[in-house]
């Protein structure tokens, strides 16, 4: 039996690791009954000269490769999201980049599921920001991913929620960019949460008078919304929206701590998946969506649901930091060969964090070599004089 001495509670204590690694199976989009995208995360460059919390270092080759393992389980990429750092380590310019390189590697595939986020992030909030120069924002990112024939996922703006007074901007804006758009767009509704500068977006701290505003934008503009992911946390205002939305619109979850059972359903719907998480989890989400097809409901969760407390670890708060945990499951699966992050934020959880994470993975099957994990996160133990 593999063990590993990790810290618990102040001190170090023996865990014997007993999971049971779920495998990669290659499986398409067909073979799931629900759209399921995962958020995909950037592999940073750890050889390049350059000052990490300034300037990213993109490891291209590792970054796409990654993309098509998610690909070949059958799961969608959305790209260039906040899951990427987007906005906080990678600006416009390199999201740019990213959103051409996958794109790219899409198309060299039959069947890849890509959408990829249009936001405002090149435009730096400020009091002389008017709502003109956030729609030449969008406006211009939309441009340059439909350019290459992108899907789009219209991002939240942190310029729009620092300059709007109210309701009528958030609707001046998104009347503007849906009535321009070539194809039915994801709309990602990003809380507080997730990204404090976003708190009160819509016009309204309550996310129910929020949603209020959401949903009128939604239905005005019906035929141009393919569906909304909403990152708010919480299971029940997630179904309210869900039952309210126009028909034909699809609510994409992007709970990372109730996500199973809301994929799932009820007899009043589901929601699809645009997931952080699913990055993580890529192998365990994959098996758990095929089972859910074949009407395997039972093995659907009893593949999904122990990963509810390590996605509920790795999304703790402060909710921001949850790339962090993400990538540092990357580094223990053998999917990059360092824990570097860009803008420096392997730093931003702490080394008990981090061996919570490890003893979690293993329970919910997430690691996909026990012995090469253990090997790993002696490593990192040793980086912090525990060897």
């Amino acid at each position: 039996m593999t063990s590993i001495d990790l810290p618990l509670e102040g001190q170090l204590a023996r865990y014997e690791l007993t999971g049971r690694p779920v495998p990669l199976q290659k499986r398409a989009p067909a073979d799931f009954p629900r759209v399921a995208f995962a958020a995909a995360h950037v592999v940073a460059d750890p050889l390049v000269d350059n000052d990490p919390w300034l300037t990213p270092a993109i490891d291209w080759e590792r970054t796409l490769a990654f993309r098509h393992r998610l690909w070949d389980l059958g799961l969608g990429v959305a790209e260039a999201m906040d899951t990427a750092q987007r906005g906080m380590g990678l600006g416009w310019p390199e999201a740019r980049e990213l959103i051409g390189r996958a794109l790219a590697e899409a198309r060299g595939r039959s069947g890849a599921l890509i959408a990829c986020g249009a936001g405002t992030d090149h435009l730096a909030p400020g009091p002389d920001v008017t709502i003109d120069d956030i729609l030449k924002a969008y406006e211009s990112q939309i441009e340059t991913i439909e350019a290459e024939n992108g899907r789009i996922i219209l991002m939240a703006s942190r310029a729009l929620a620092a300059a709007a007074k109210g309701p009528g901007d958030y609707i001046r804006v998104y009347d503007r960019i849906l009535s321009q758009v070539k194809e039915p767009v994801i709309i990602h509704w990003l809380g507080e949460m997730f990204d404090p500068a976003l708190e009160g977006y819509w016009g309204n701290a309550d996310h129910i008078a929020a949603m209020n505003t959401c949903l009128a934008v939604i239905e005005a503009h019906a035929e141009k919304v393919d569906g909304i992911k909403i990152s708010l946390l919480s299971k029940e205002k997630e179904i309210a929206m869900r039952r309210r939305l126009t028909k034909g619109v699809r609510m994409y979850t992007g709970d990372d701590f109730n996500y199973a059972e809301l994929i799932a359903g009820d007899e009043k719907g589901h929601s699809d998946a645009l997931l952080g998480i699913f990055d993580a989890i890529a192998p365990v989400a994959s098996a758990a969506l095929e089972a859910l097809g074949e009407g395997r409901n039972g093995e659907f969760f009893e593949l999904l649901e122990p990963t509810v407390p390590l996605s509920r670890h790795i999304f703790k708060a402060p909710t921001r930091f949850y790339k962090t945990g993400v990538v540092f499951l990357a580094y223990l699966n053998g999917l990059q060969d360092h824990f570097v992050m860009i803008g420096g934020q392997q730093s931003a959880r702490s080394l008990a964090h981090l061996a919570e994470l490890f003893r979690l993975a293993d329970r919910a099957g997430a690691l996909a070599d026990p012995e090469l994990a253990v090997s790993r996160m002696r490593r990192v133990l040793a980086v912090h004089g525990i060897n």
